[in-house]
């Protein structure tokens, strides 16, 4: 049994060939979006947050009026670049949004990748201490985020204040009380995944991951959650982890699917440099649902997992997207033993 979601990365384009033309537009099926595969029996629905761009930027407004238009569904970021985020507000905008689903967030949080501008955390009045990178800085927010969703006290509170206040130190409101402990790390190389680890924070994993071997991603993606999970067994953690990992997966099941993707599953794995490393990107599968099945029994890193995110394609609109997330849901999954 696996866990099934999508992560979206909310383009949008005021081009003729964009059904997300605008900004409202992207948010507004996004809900609608993730409302549609709560209906098909989907488990999650995950947003991509990228800064200066045209997409998805500020995650809490979308995961509250997607939780407050669900019910069961996990919804879940994949990821927030730390590297921008006030840990303190972090917790609060996470603690507000996590109550109003009912307690279903997933949170993704990373150090980020390479966004529209140069070094733009600066613009939101961030910079890494003398001495530090700013890879280090996302990590040191998130150390500081984790400690604060645990919900302990750190604030002394004022003698006279303007409403009463309970007894001892002070923490940020609203809080959540399970949130912490649904935290995951988007770690693109084998140490991050073991630090997530010893955190005690789930493993995110992308179609995007540092080349440590010259395997294919697949295998590379595999090692890297036996990695992490070795690391949690050492760190004596009394739960077990979750583990995602992304794909690109197309299911052919029409004309208008051949027509964008048929020529996709003809791809491999590509090498390259990205932000000054060496990375393995991993291929798109599209097929039909029945090759899709024979392809995917292969891929050690889905294998490893317990939840797959299945990436979209926003652009072509809703009924799209539910068309292929209905396909994986009720083709794929069964004939891998997923459902």
């Amino acid at each position: 049994m696996k866990k099934i979601g999508f992560l979206s990365f909310g383009h949008w384009t005021d081009s003729p060939g964009s059904r997300a033309r605008s900004a409202s537009d992207v948010l507004l099926q996004s809900i609608d979006l993730a409302v549609a595969a709560e209906e098909l029996g989907a488990d999650g629905a995950y947003f991509r947050v990228h800064h200066f761009a045209r997409q998805l930027g500020s995650p809490f407004p979308l995961l509250a009026a997607i939780g407050a238009k669900t019910s069961r569904i996990e919804i879940g970021t994949g990821v927030i670049d730390m590297r921008y985020e006030n840990p303190l507000y972090f917790a609060e905008d996470a603690g507000a949004a996590d109550l109003i689903a009912g307690e279903r967030l997933q949170l993704g949080v990373s150090r980020g990748s390479p966004e529209q501008v140069i070094e733009g955390y600066k613009y939101f009045g961030y910079e890494p201490a003398e001495g530090k990178t700013d890879a280090d800085m996302g990590r040191e927010h998130t150390e500081i985020a984790l400690k604060v969703l645990e919900g302990g006290g750190f604030a002394q509170p004022n003698p006279r204040p303007m409403f009463p206040n309970p007894p001892g130190l002070l923490r940020v409101e609203p809080h959540s009380p399970t949130l912490r402990d649904r935290i995951w790390w988007g770690a693109a190389s084998d140490a991050t995944a073991e630090w997530a680890a010893k955190l005690g924070m789930n493993l995110m994993s992308s179609t995007l991951k540092t080349d440590e071997s010259g395997e294919p991603f697949h295998v590379q993606q595999a090692t890297q959650i036996r990695r992490f999970r070795e690391a949690w067994a050492e760190a004596g953690h009394d739960r077990e982890p979750r583990v995602s990992v992304s794909r690109s997966i197309m299911p052919i099941v029409d004309d208008e699917s051949r027509a964008y993707f048929g020529h996709e599953g003809r791809g491999s794995d590509q090498f390259g440099n990205i932000d000054s490393f060496r990375a393995v990107f991993g291929r798109t599968y599209a097929a039909e649902p029945d090759e899709l099945v024979e392809q995917l029994r292969d891929d050690e890193g889905i294998a490893e997992a317990d939840t797959l995110l299945v990436t979209v394609p926003n652009q072509l609109g809703v009924e799209y997207n539910t068309k292929l997330l209905s396909a994986l849901v009720n083709d794929v999954a069964p004939g891998l033993g997923w459902r």
